[in-house]
């Protein structure tokens, strides 16, 4: 309904208006209506340019609404208009739908697929358990529920049953009273009196006088209007020219326009308007062939007609209350004015329709479906009044520009398809001639003189048009009648007749002739004639099944088109006939030759006979033909001879006879046997050849067939030419001619040609296609033809004949053949195209080859012909078969190798085949006597009576020795068998046990024959087995000799080979006395480095990594995400100019991510590369690239993967500890004078930086300065060495990489000396790592030995690098970053900015201090770093301080938990943590709750702690390369958390590391425990994160498709207020609804405009989201604002397939694997990933503007 239609009563309050006089009965309440409409109406919608909607649709309540409603009703509208709706609703639903809206259709119980309920009413049906389909609505349809005819079961939903909203008595009570109905009887002819005149005004200064009562003003508007050909550029340009209007206002008008119908686009006087009019039109024409429609409309017309579409609107919405107005008002509608020929007033507006704008139209038709459609006596006299202006309505439609959902002509599904009225129209208004004589009228410029169809240069749009009348003639023939009447039979065979005269007109349309000589010149126009032969399939189809419903209409529509047929066909006869010879038979016919006379590929009416020949022959009508068509009349010869020049033209383009006539004939003949068309075309040809064959002569048919497919020659004993071009054609000829002669005899599996059912024609197809490969649901299905339903009856069969294979995580499920079936192949199956049937034969020869068996493949036994077909068979043993049998074979057994292909002999040995199997069935049913079918008598005679005659046997004796046809042998075989037991058959007397014996023996006999045959392959397979050992002796010799002779070349490289082997046996050797495999400390085990030797992809050159040679690096892409976050409300900085990465807040709200795919190059190498690419690109600007050059991106050469820079690979420094001095050391350096040193030294450098500025020292430092006499210097005192030298080429890729990781993750302009360089380089480095930690966890993994090569090689190179980048910034900077990081641990560091420990992330503190510490070595003269020693202490030191810190958050994160419903546990652990948070408790000054149990802040604790645990020994793993203990090689719980401590030297009570240090943290925890932020988490006043964070997944998916489509109808688009319907799409990662590809939801983001799922993407995932579009079930992945692609849904139906667009509509199921897919898609951040492959093989959506998703 139209926006506002439930408005209140506005201003008038809650009192009856002041209309005292349309109460009185004495006025005329038409005039006095008109007359407040005058008056109020121009004042109301008086500023059309920006309209007020609010204020308007306040006014017309108050003034006209209001006072109308409580004149109608006699009380207060609201309060009645409630009592009205309680009182029960309509039994049919009615809801008429809106473009995109889902509807279902049930194939169970729905009479036709066009019976669909909406989403509401199949919720609630009992439908949702049946087999139903889900579509897309393209508008304007309406649901069905409660429409008795549409359903065989289940009518109505829960929600319309009678008794479902109030009870069934209230009900039938509650009647409008006579008062109500008078007053509707007054009020309804004047308001829709009204709504018409002002619907169809013509005028556009002038009103009708009874609405004019002022002065008229010179007020005008300049009026656009939509139409279809001008595209919203064009219009918005063409505004923009003539009004000189802004951009913006252009949109507007033009989106308004689209929506409404028409915009007022300028207001002013006529003469102004006037000419923006002429502007408008003028700038128009420049862009578009035609001009915009433009109107000069006075403000007044214009006012009044805007209130007729509200009164439209007022009138719908009353409809859906009451019966009683839906009745009054359709009867209002249909009165005539009495004495005038004028048209009722529906049908006016009816016939008015296409003039009407696109809002008028929207309202009109809503009317329609709410008064009319809802009451079905009325719905039939609308029915009645439509079919008598049908052709009309036709004509206007067609030369209309409006879609078709928005013409009127679109109802006609709404009668059409409803069985009663469909008959009632045909009886009553012989509808069926209204619309064929429609198409008919609507087709006159395509006819030619002849009469006949010929569509060249037609026009598509107008074609388009046409089919909706097919259509139409579709949906009456739609369900077939059960009971005929006399009127009902004769109306529809005069129906009948005149669709013939549409078929006549397309008999023989659009004649081609052969060109010789020269190539055509243009290509004919063949897609309209076979276009309308797809739509006229299945009317053909339906027409034929009518018929066939009725005995006596069949014979009598049989007689009508065998009359119309002759007609056609009996323009050829003004040549005089021919008479041809062959083995003693004569044939008389007319001269004609399809490779030199006119031929036409379109012959309905010839096939619509054989259709009711098959037809006549299944009902046993038969019988009567006689009656009806006289044998005199019949002519066989005719009916035959255009079907058959159709298969000569086929098998002349196979000849390539044809190809001078290009493109057009090979795709017609594609056509013209595809299964979209074949039905009524090719299989119709074959029929009628059957029936050509069952009547005729079989010699003087044969000859027909040779003499049309110019092959009388060929089997004449005439010397051959010898031009090789023309023998080939020869051969094809002959091929595709025994080819047709196998179908006719062999294809028996039509209804009515032989005794079978339609389903064993479709099984027989399936297995044939399952016979090929196994295949997809949808695969087969679209292999099969539809019926007028769209059904193919697949599922009825398919289980029989197939079974189903589950698909895996990626691929769909696939039907295999039962073994069963097979036997059931016939390799020379008419629907097989060349390649099927090659492809099948090579299948089933390999099969049969596998189990040791034979590789012959006869056909099997046919059905039986019907008793009109028997007589098909006698073709088999004529003479003139035999003559072309026997002259085939006699060619290959004479070896005239250019006379004879295999494919022929095959064919010639199937024929054999075909008729010894008849024979041998014949024999078996009747007494040899009886049977005359006598083939095995012609094939064993002589074929003359010459010395050199032979039999067909004794050839085939022969053919077994034919060298080039050893493939046929096993045939052969076959056959040879075959004669043998037809000849017992024979020569048994009919004693039925003497035949049973026999037929024992032959079996014997056929098993000998096997049996030795399998001998016979054993020893063929031993001996090549033999063969094949003496040849690899051979080879081997050989090998041995080449070695010998390059023995100096073999000597080094077998060196090279033992030296790397023995390298190898010393590094494995460690692992035998097992070092302790402990990462921190002085117990640290040695670092496992092998020699890194690498390949470079793009040189093939191998090269050791050495710190002073040339930079290897590795390809790889960095990236922003949200994948770890915790919290996606937070708001993202899309810039991070301002931006300040030390710290990562515990959320992890985006991280910057580094993956590689693990390819290496040279560093010079892929500069080289890089810059090829860019030169590259450069050269090609018009191409739009996959990869953004300027910033870095490219393809890696090997696989392909996107990527935006390298890693360098640094080499890993092995480092070994002297345990003495480790123990040395260990004496001296404890926590606290560790600490102390890094105090004395830090505060040394802020003196040294300050420059003799009096600095505060830490406190920390002052207390030991006088005891241990530290000094600045004290640090270098445990052990230094000298950094690492690097090479100029790899500190030059450090740089380049980091600098990337700058750019990249803060989206900020490249700068190698910024100062966050290094922070974003740890910071890349630690969210990596713990995205790799959340992918194993996730997945089940354990933590060590279970990374892809990629992402361990990855992960490598980059924690190496983090380490190395250090040295290419300033150290005082590094040393700067790591005192604010230590703030952190150490308060009394602490920076004015320095974060509380809540809201840090203590894994990126970790990763920043320890790859930042070694800066403090730093001198001004050497370059330090730690020796092995020290870095032990500083990590282990480092790493504890991290860890008491991370300990002490978990605690006080998880302080306001409940403790878990546990038994107590009072193990050492839970003690020692019932201490520590006593101490707590003591230092938050009692903000901790001392009641919480120890064992449950332990519980808390361990599992709190463990996702930092396996981070840090991944980070020490890759920065250290200590061999991980055995128990983190696998996955356990337990274990792993002891190894993890291990490794990592912590105690397993990790609160005894704060016992061991207790001195030094005490005041380190008293201070932690301080901070504000803590105290007021503690209070509850904040929410603190809480460990372990929990790991992200996709959003929870509904299992049954169904439900997400119910969320995406009740979405409604929070920034539009319109009821249209949008593209709902859902945000996988977070669940939001979004509204995409509309303006309304654009947003503008740094000045672009971007749609919705582009702007969320930016906040939700960083630039990368993941969305499923619910109405075309597609995932759509994008990346930033310029890339996207589609990716399946991961829904699939019963058959393991999906379905974008919902094409198909089965119902789906989520599956849980596809959907895992995605979601580790997701984590291993291959998103950008699959988007690059995608756009690389599918580079089709490049047109698709991403940035407006």
């Amino acid at each position: 309904m139209a926006d506002g239609a439930d408005g209140g009563p506005g201003a008038a309050g809650g009192r009856l208006p002041a209309h005292p006089q349309w109460c009185d009965e004495r006025f005329n309440f038409q005039a006095m209506f008109l007359k407040c409409l005058a008056k109020h109406v121009p004042n109301i919608y008086s500023a059309e340019m920006d309209p007020l909607l609010e204020k308007q649709e306040e006014m017309v309540q108050a003034a006209i609404l209001y006072p109308l409603e409580c004149y109608l009703f006699g009380e207060d509208p609201d309060m009645f208009l409630e009592k009205l709706q309680q009182s029960g609703t309509s039994q049919l639903c009615g809801k008429v739908f809106k473009g995109g809206e889902t509807t279902y259709s049930c194939r169970d119980c729905a009479v036709d697929p066009t019976c669909v309920l909406c989403i509401d009413c199949f919720q609630n049906s009992i439908h949702k358990n049946h087999r139903y389909k889900m579509h897309s609505s393209t508008g304007g349809g309406f649901c069905d529920c409660g429409d008795t005819e549409a359903w065989k079961a289940g009518p109505l939903c829960t929600k319309h049953e009678p008794g479902a909203s109030g009870s069934a008595k209230e009900n039938s009570e509650w009647q409008l009273n006579e008062e109500i109905l008078e007053h509707s009887r007054r009020v309804f002819p004047s308001v829709i009196k009204y709504i018409v005149d002002m619907l169809v005004w013509e005028e556009e200064k002038e009103l009708p006088p009874e609405l004019t009562i002022r002065e008229k003003i010179d007020s005008y508007y300049c009026v656009l209007f939509n139409d279809e050909h001008h595209s919203y550029d064009h219009v918005i340009y063409s505004l923009q020219r003539a009004l000189g209007c802004e951009l913006g206002e252009a949109q507007l008008h033009t989106t308004a326009i689209d929506k409404e119908g028409r915009r007022a686009v300028k207001a002013g006087h006529y003469a102004s308007c006037q000419e923006a009019k002429e502007e408008i039109k003028r700038h128009s024409e420049n862009v578009s062939q035609r001009p915009l429609h433009v109107e000069v409309l006075h403000a007044d017309v214009m006012a009044h007609q805007k209130f007729a579409l509200r009164l439209g609107s007022w009138l719908n919405k009353l409809m859906s209350y009451s019966s009683d107005f839906r009745q009054i008002f359709c009867q209002i509608c249909l009165t005539e004015e009495a004495g005038s020929e004028k048209p009722c007033f529906i049908s006016k507006l009816m016939l008015w329709d296409a003039k009407l704008h696109k809002g008028a139209r929207k309202v009109l038709h809503e009317l329609i479906f709410s008064s009319f459609f809802m009451e079905m006596e009325y719905k039939k006299l609308f029915a009645v009044e439509f079919v008598k202006y049908y052709k009309t309505l036709q004509k206007e439609y067609i030369s209309d520009d409006h879609d078709r959902v928005l013409s009127v002509t679109a109802l006609s599904v709404q009668m059409f398809t409803v069985p009663t009225l469909a008959r009632h129209l045909i009886e009553e208004q012989n509808v069926i001639t209204t619309i064929t004589e429609t198409l008919l009228e609507v087709l006159p410029e395509y006819l030619d003189k002849n009469d006949k169809f010929n569509f060249q240069g037609y026009s598509q749009d107008k074609l388009n048009r046409v089919y909706a009348v097919i259509y139409d003639l579709r949906y009456v023939l739609v369900s077939k009648p059960t009971l005929w009447t006399d009127r009902l039979r004769e109306q529809f065979l005069e129906g009948f007749v005149s669709f013939l005269r549409i078929l006549t007109c397309m008999q023989g349309m659009e004649e081609i002739k052969r060109q010789i000589g020269q190539h055509i010149e243009v290509d004919p126009d063949w897609e309209a004639a076979i276009a309308i032969q797809m739509q006229l399939k299945n009317i053909l189809l339906m027409f034929q099944e009518w018929c066939a419903s009725d005995e006596e209409l069949l014979l009598r529509a049989y007689r009508e088109c065998h009359k119309a047929v002759m007609r056609c066909s009996t323009n050829g006869r003004s040549r005089e006939k021919t008479v041809f010879h062959l083995c003693g038979h004569t044939l008389e016919s007319r001269p004609y030759r399809v490779s030199a006379d006119p031929v036409s590929i379109h012959l309905p009416l010839s096939r619509t006979l054989a259709g009711l020949h098959v037809r006549l022959s299944k009902t046993g009508a038969i019988s009567r033909l006689h009656e009806f068509v006289s044998p005199e009349e019949f002519q066989v010869e005719l009916l035959v001879e255009y079907p058959l020049r159709c298969l000569v033209l086929v098998a002349q383009v196979a000849a390539e006879m044809w190809r001078r006539n290009g493109l057009s004939l090979i795709s017609q003949v594609f056509y013209y046997q595809d299964v979209k068309c074949r039905e009524e075309m090719y299989d119709k040809d074959i029929i009628m050849l059957q029936i050509g064959a069952s009547l005729m002569d079989p010699n003087q048919f044969l000859l027909l067939i040779l003499q049309r497919y110019e092959l009388a020659d060929a089997f004449r004993k005439i010397k051959p030419t010898k031009d090789q071009d023309l023998i080939k054609q020869y051969n094809v000829l002959i091929e595709e001619m025994l080819q047709i002669l196998i179908y006719v005899v062999g294809e028996r599996y039509v209804p009515g040609v032989s005794n079978v059912t339609k389903e064993d024609v479709i099984m027989r197809e399936i297995i044939h296609l399952l016979c090929i490969e196994p295949m997809a649901h949808s695969a087969i299905t679209k292999s099969l033809p539809e019926n007028e339903n769209n059904e193919t009856g697949l599922e009825n069969v398919i289980d029989k004949v197939a079974t189903f294979k589950k698909p895996g995580v990626s691929g769909h499920g696939v039907y295999e053949l039962k073994d069963e079936c097979l036997k059931e192949f016939n390799m020379f199956f008419y629907h097989y195209t060349k390649t099927q049937h090659s492809k099948a034969e090579h299948t089933q020869k390999k099969r049969r080859k596998q189990e040791n068996r034979d590789e012959a493949l006869p056909p099997p036994p046919p059905p039986d012909f019907s008793p009109a077909f028997n007589n098909v068979v006698r073709i088999l043993n004529c003479d003139v078969m035999m003559h072309i049998l026997r002259t085939i074979l006699q060619r290959a057994v004479e070896l005239e190798t250019h006379l004879w292909t295999e494919a022929m002999i095959q064919m010639v040995l199937h024929l054999l085949s075909l008729g010894l199997l008849e024979e041998k069935q014949q024999l078996q049913k009747s007494p040899e006597e009886e049977v005359t079918f006598d083939f095995y008598h012609k094939a064993t005679r002589m074929g003359s009576s010459a010395l050199n005659a032979v039999s067909v046997l004794m050839l085939l004796e022969k053919l077994k020795r034919v060298p080039q046809l050893e493939a046929q042998k096993d045939t052969v075989s076959w056959i040879l068998q075959m004669f043998d037991t037809v000849k017992r058959l024979r020569e048994k007397s009919s004693l039925t046990t003497v035949a049973a014996t026999s037929g024992s023996e032959a079996i014997k006999g056929d098993e000998s024959t096997q049996d030795k045959e399998k001998a016979e392959r054993k020893r063929k397979a031993e001996a090549a087995r033999l063969h094949r050992q003496k040849i690899m002796a051979q080879m081997s010799a050989l090998q041995k000799n080449f070695i010998e002779t390059h023995k100096l070349l073999y000597e080094n490289t077998l060196e090279a080979q033992g030296k790397e082997d023995t390298v190898m046996e010393d590094e494995s050797m460690p692992s035998a006395i097992d070092y302790s495999r402990i990462a921190l400390g002085p117990k640290r085990g040695p670092s496992v480095s092998e020699k890194e030797v690498l390949t470079c992809i793009l040189c093939q050159e191998e090269q050791e990594v050495k710190l002073e040679s040339a930079a290897m690096v590795l390809s790889a892409c960095v990236q922003k995400s949200t994948a770890l976050t915790q919290n996606r409300s937070r708001i993202l900085e899309l810039s991070g100019d301002t931006l300040d990465p030390l710290f990562m807040h515990p959320d992890l709200p985006c991280g910057t991510h580094t993956g590689s795919c693990g390819h290496v190059m040279h560093a010079a190498c892929w500069q080289k590369y890089f810059e090829a690419m860019q030169l590259n690109f450069r050269q090609r600007l018009h191409v739009e690239q996959i990869f953004d050059l300027e910033n870095g991106e490219y393809l890696c050469p090997l696989c392909k993967s996107l990527c935006n820079t390298v890693i360098p690979i640094v080499p890993l420094q092995t480092q070994k500890i002297n345990s003495e001095d480790a123990e040395a050391v260990a004496q001296i350096l404890s926590l606290s004078r560790w600490l102390e040193t890094i105090i004395v030294r830090i505060s040394g450098y802020s003196v040294k930086n300050a420059k003799g500025e009096k600095q505060n020292l830490p406190a920390f430092a002052n207390k030991g300065v006088g005891s241990s006499a530290l000094e600045f210097h004290s640090i270098l005192s445990f052990g230094v060495q000298s950094s690492a030298k690097y090479s100029s080429s790899i500190k030059e890729m450090l740089i380049l990489f980091a600098t990337t990781i700058y750019r990249v993750g803060l989206k900020v302009a490249p700068n190698e000396t910024d100062y966050r360089i290094p922070m974003m380089t740890w910071s890349t480095c630690a969210f990596t790592i713990q995205c790799i930690e959340n992918l194993l966890e996730t997945e089940g993994k354990p933590l060590f030995g279970s990374l892809q090569n990629r992402q361990h090689s990855g992960l490598k190179a980059l924690v190496q690098f983090a380490s190395a980048q250090r040295t290419t910034s300033p150290q005082v900077l590094i040393q700067k970053h790591l005192i604010r990081l230590l703030g952190v641990l150490l308060p009394n560091f602490k920076v004015e900015d320095t974060p509380s420990l809540l809201e840090v992330d203590m894994f990126h503190v970790l990763v920043g201090i320890v790859l930042s510490f070694p800066s403090l070595y730093w001198e001004d003269a050497v370059d330090l770093q730690p020796s092995s020693i020290s870095s032990a202490y500083n990590h282990l030191y480092l790493f504890h301080l991290t860890t008491l810190a991370h300990i002490t958050q978990i605690v006080v994160s998880s302080a306001t938990e409940s403790p878990d419903a546990q038994p107590p546990d009072n193990s050492e652990e839970a003690r020692s943590a019932q201490s520590f948070c006593r101490e707590v408790y003591q230092y938050t000054s009692g903000c901790f709750s001392q009641d919480i149990p120890g064992w449950h802040m332990w519980d808390r604790v361990k599992k709190g702690i463990m996702p930092y645990l396996r981070c840090a020994a991944l980070f020490f793993h890759y920065l250290l390369g200590v061999s991980p203990p055995e128990e983190l090689l696998q996955v356990s719980e337990e274990g792993q958390f002891k190894a993890l401590c291990s490794y990592l030297s912590l105690p397993t009570n990790l609160f005894l590391l704060f016992q061991e240090y207790w001195d030094t943290v005490n005041p380190l925890l008293q201070r932690w425990c301080a901070d504000p932020v803590v105290l007021s988490c503690l209070k509850g006043k904040s929410i603190a994160i809480r460990y372990p964070r929990k790991r992200n997944s996709l959003i929870e998916l509904p299992e049954d498709y169904s439900c997400l489509l119910n969320q995406a109808s009740q979405f409604r688009c929070p920034r539009s207020s319109d009821d249209e319907q949008k593209h709902p799409v859902l945000c996988l990662f977070c669940g939001a609804m979004l509204c995409s590809q509309n303006t309304c939801c654009q947003e503008l983001v740094n000045g672009e405009e971007l749609g919705a799922c582009t702007s969320h993407a930016l906040q939700c995932g960083a630039g990368v989201c993941m969305f499923l579009k619910i109405r075309e079930c597609k995932v759509v992945l994008i990346e930033g604002k310029t890339r996207g692609c589609l990716y399946p849904a991961p829904y699939l139906d019963e058959y393991g397939e999906t379905d974008p667009g919902l094409k198909r509509g089965n119902p789906l199921q989520l599956c849980r694997e596809r959907y895992r897919k995605l979601h580790l898609l997701w984590q291993q951040h291959c998103i950008i990933e699959e988007i690059a492959r995608s756009q690389e093989t599918n580079q089709i959506f490049f047109g698709f503007n991403w940035q407006l998703l």
